[in-house]
């Protein structure tokens, strides 16, 4: 099939690029001595999940058990829940994966939470494998790893029946931010946020062995760092006998324009894309041009980006990638995309135009199927198999 034929919106996947950022960042794992657990919430993928194991990914990361359910039933052994779980529907969940034969762990990090959880596993007869969410600087959920009340709470849950402390696990969620300030640059920024996650996961890693929970004193405590942006920059290194054990980087396969917007990769390095229509155009008094795609918000996501101007990056071709200029995609309706243009790429209606999302993996749960793509051929497709698995 020629992409010609593809009806639109449809959303395309290189497949060439796929696979070089799949092996740079097996690759990289290697380097760095740790184990790559890819998050599946990017792809939502069990063929993507394989691609990325068969290249020597120990695990799997997940943010709700719906997605764990998927990825069980496909055969996968080893998911991680990186969320603080609440609620015994998912507990009783999760206990059904563990009796498949899958070996489960989730987060913990307020004493109502562990409490809950712990009364009910233990009531069962079993121990759940946890770990304690940690902040090191985002300020999302987890507890912060430079305060004393922190390194007593780890504690306390190590001793709860039903519990089993195995690591410490974070995000640097504020790779995100970009630069602090104008004399600092992408790179910069990029190597400041992946050694504070590094440094402060193992200085909480040495405290928790002090304070004498068992994984750390033992050498078996999981130290868990991952975010696409931070891994770029990430170097491994030893510190009082702790080193970092695993990284989660999930939307490293696909790209947006928020990695190359922070740095992370360049334009052609993004293997998704976006298919679109022209589907209306005018021109207005002033010289610029108004046009619109028949991809609005259900498929190009409201998500702004990093130094971003639009929602999402026309691009005036492929291969090699190069942006549309004086083109911007300024607004989105459900099923619109506006464009204003006061550049001289002659866009008729009918034409079909690619887009480099904002946010690859907003865009990814719109979707029941993806469409691998190697120059102007279709190769293949792929199946979000945990669409919309929220729950």
């Amino acid at each position: 099939m020629l992409l010609s034929e593809l009806p639109t919106p449809a959303v395309l996947v290189d497949v060439r690029r796929l696979e070089a950022n799949l092996d740079a960042m097996q690759a990289h794992a290697e380097a760095q001595q740790v184990a790559l657990r890819p998050h599946t919430k990017t792809h939502k993928s069990v063929d993507m999940a394989r691609r990325q194991v068969a290249r020597g990914a120990r695990g799997l990361t997940v943010a709700k058990v719906g997605e764990a359910e998927v990825f069980a039933t496909a055969g996968f052994q080893d998911i991680r829940l990186a969320y603080a779980l609440v609620g015994e529907d998912k507990w009783e969940r999760v206990i059904a994966l563990s009796e498949s034969g899958c070996r489960m762990g989730f987060c913990v990090d307020t004493g109502a939470g562990a409490r809950a959880a712990s009364d009910y596993f233990h009531a069962r007869g079993l121990k759940a494998e946890v770990l304690i969410e940690t902040d090191i600087g985002y300020g999302r959920c987890g507890v912060r790893w430079d305060h004393a009340e922190s390194v007593r709470f780890a504690t306390w849950v190590d001793g709860l029946p039903g519990l089993r402390v195995v690591g410490i696990l974070t995000h640097a969620g504020h790779a995100y931010y970009g630069p602090h300030s104008e004399d600092e640059s992408l790179s910069q920024a990029l190597e400041r946020v992946s050694n504070q996650e590094r440094d402060r996961m193992l200085e909480f890693a040495v405290a928790l062995r002090e304070a004498g929970v068992r994984a750390a004193v033992d050498g078996s405590l999981e130290i868990s760092i991952g975010s696409t942006p931070s891994i770029r920059a990430f170097t491994n290194r030893v510190h009082e006998g702790f080193r970092i054990t695993e990284i989660r980087p999930g939307n490293y396969l696909y790209l947006d324009m928020t990695q190359v917007n922070l740095g992370v990769a360049p334009l052609d390095a993004v293997s998704l894309t976006v298919l679109a229509t022209v589907i209306s155009a005018h021109d207005h008094d002033d010289g610029s041009r108004r046009f619109f795609l028949d991809s609005g918000k259900k498929v190009l996501t409201s998500d702004g980006a990093y130094a971003s101007k639009g929602y999402g990056q026309l691009l005036a071709s492929w291969q090699p990638m190069t942006p549309m200029s004086d083109t911007i995609i300024n607004a989105l309706s459900e099923e619109h995309g506006w464009v204003r243009t006061t550049g001289s790429h002659p866009v008729t209606v009918g034409e079909r135009l690619r887009v480099v999302p904002n946010h690859a993996c907003v865009v990814v749960n719109t979707q029941r199927t993806l469409f691998l793509v190697d120059g102007e051929r279709v190769v293949g497709t792929v199946n979000v198999d945990g669409q919309s698995r929220v729950v």
